[in-house]
């Protein structure tokens, strides 16, 4: 208390009102070298985000593969040519991944010199398991965790299942990262989970089977989102209203982009996983001067009543930018305020017990899901795509750059609603079309799947804004927490989605593409939050369309068909 009292004498000169954030730390301007730098060192801190994790996709490709047939089996080379059957799958004929012929039979066939098609019908011969391993194609990849630890098969699901428990981590993490950060500060636990990263990158490299991997890749993706959430989370603190828009579109998103579009250059380079893997780890060299940039967030600082501190790095951040801070910056109302917030709780409660808070959070948790599933599909498909793999890669990764652009003018021009379902409606749309693409005009899918994924990746960009401006202040941090957990919920199960790719090809297009067109249509449900205030308690919040008045004025008539 001692700090409160200190700042008494200021109140009398404000008349006791209490100013928020926002305009007690106006004297710092805008856009001065001091938001600058917080603004470009946290933008570096997720550029490694565009590639962490994501890497699986190369490191876990699958290369054609068939069974291998042992030098010393003694099969002639007329009976090792058709050892290995032919099968039609979707649509196309080629030769099994996981069965060959009884090689036994094969074998007894080839020593009396009996010849295939011709004395025996090599159709009627008993197929057996690939019993001696598989022979995979080294024209792309040298090796793939597929490769060395043979997840093909009986064991494919092991594949997708890596990328899901990856997510897993990223659920886990993303929720302890929130609560220590909230707890010990946002600068330590970011720079603590960048360091984990690291480490956990490193150590996969040395991996000695499929199981030590995914055990590692848990924790890569435990501490490898935390630190994105936590750099988001500090520049909306630090950052003045107007740069926190460019921050959260262009710095966050666009910087996590452009790191994406390292990936198929390193993996392109690197055929090796483990090569590719050791490039990812190194990579985290890049956060050893933002300690020297990044600072704490004073507005968390205040929150904690550690208002000296706070102080001090305003003072740092006014002589920085060249203008003069008042001699005491927070008032002894301000501080006492800030400090009865802190006590302030709400429980999940707070969302479930009133109908038009829970209606919203269920409709937004869904487009989340949804979201944040056909991104990360359509992300990890690239690869099974036709043509080059780290050129189609490439060319997912520079869509999104585009895509956060158009994203920032439509929330800055456009109604909330139709910033949301227009970008649903155009990835989703575009990606139910590429199953009436003729099969051989390939290059016209690989075209409409990319069009498709930047209608998605501005959707994912807009669903921020438009979630956190539908709820009150005292549950918008629950009711994102509760959209972000069904977010992951929705990439853990996008390999999946994926894989079932292998039992007809155009199934994922047609649930990504479905369930994207029917959340478009959803958005009109929602109230429009477009030039409105942000509502402070429960009472302010908007109701949905339709219900909860049984009345409205002309006003209120005209001011909605306006959207």
């Amino acid at each position: 208390m001692a700090q409160v009292s200190e700042h008494g004498d200021i109140a009398a000169k404000t008349g006791g009102n209490i100013r928020d954030y926002d305009e007690i730390t106006s004297f710092l301007g805008t856009w001065g070298p001091f938001q600058r730098m917080v603004f470009l060192a946290l933008s570096i801190s997720v550029l490694p985000n565009g590639y962490v994790g994501i890497y699986i996709v190369f490191a876990s490709a699958i290369p054609p593969h068939e069974c291998h047939i042992p030098e010393e089996s003694g099969i002639s080379e007329v009976w090792r040519n058709v050892t290995i059957p032919m099968e039609t799958a979707n649509g196309v004929t080629q030769r099994s991944s996981c069965s060959r012929l009884s090689l036994e039979t094969v074998r007894n066939y080839s020593d009396r010199n009996v010849i295939p098609n011709v004395d025996v019908n090599v159709s009627e011969i008993q197929l057996e398991r690939c019993l001696d391993g598989w022979k995979y194609s080294k024209e792309i990849y040298q090796s793939t965790i597929v490769t060395d630890w043979d997840l093909v098969c009986d064991n494919e699901y092991k594949e997708p299942l890596t990328t899901t428990i990856y997510f897993i981590g990223v659920l886990v993490g993303t929720f302890i990262s929130g609560q220590l950060s909230d707890r010990f500060g946002r600068r330590p636990i970011l720079f603590i989970t960048m360091l984990l990263q690291t480490l956990a990158i490193f150590v996969q490299i040395f991996s000695p089977n499929w199981e030590a991997f995914s055990v590692i890749f848990f924790f890569v993706g435990f501490t490898g989102f935390s630190n994105y959430v936590v750099a988001y989370v500090l520049g909306t603190e630090i950052l003045s209203p107007g740069t926190r828009v460019v921050f959260c579109s262009l710095g966050v998103f666009m910087s996590s982009g452009i790191g994406q579009l390292f990936l198929p250059l390193a993996a392109y380079y690197l055929r090796d996983w483990r090569g590719l893997v050791a490039s990812m780890a190194a990579s985290g060299l890049i956060y050893i001067p933002l300690w020297w940039f990044v600072p704490e967030s004073p507005r968390w600082l205040l929150s904690q009543g550690r208002v000296n501190e706070a102080e001090a790095i305003l003072r740092k951040a006014a002589k920085q930018n060249g203008v003069e801070a008042p001699d005491i910056i927070f008032t002894s109302t301000e501080i006492e305020n800030a400090l009865e917030n802190k006590e302030k709780t709400h429980s999940i409660f707070d969302i479930l017990g009133n109908f038009h808070v829970l209606s919203i959070t269920i409709i937004c948790s869904l487009f989340w899901l949804v979201i944040t599933m056909s991104y990360f599909g359509l992300l990890l498909n690239t690869t099974n795509l036709n043509g080059d793999p780290f050129v189609n890669f490439l060319f997912s990764a520079l869509v999104e750059l585009p895509a956060y652009v158009i994203a920032m003018l439509l929330l800055k021009y456009c109604p909330r609603r139709f910033c949301q379902s227009s970008t649903l409606f155009l990835g989703g749309a575009v990606i139910l079309f590429i199953q009436l693409v003729p099969t051989e005009l390939q290059g016209v899918a690989i075209f409409l799947e990319m069009v498709g994924k930047f209608g998605i990746t501005s959707a994912f960009c807009v669903v921020y804004a438009v979630t956190s401006e539908l709820f009150p202040t005292v549950v918008r941090n629950m009711a994102m927490g509760t959209c972000s957990m069904m977010a992951r919920i929705g990439s853990m199960i996008s390999p999946f989605i994926i894989y079932l790719g292998n039992y007809n090809r155009f199934l994922p297009y047609i649930l990504i593409g479905s369930l994207a067109v029917f959340s478009s249509l959803l958005c009109y449900v929602l109230p429009e939050s477009f030039r409105k205030v942000l509502p402070e308690t429960i009472p302010d919040m908007q109701k949905l369309r339709g219900l909860g008045r049984k009345k409205k004025d002309i006003d209120d008539i005209i001011k909605e068909d306006r959207f």
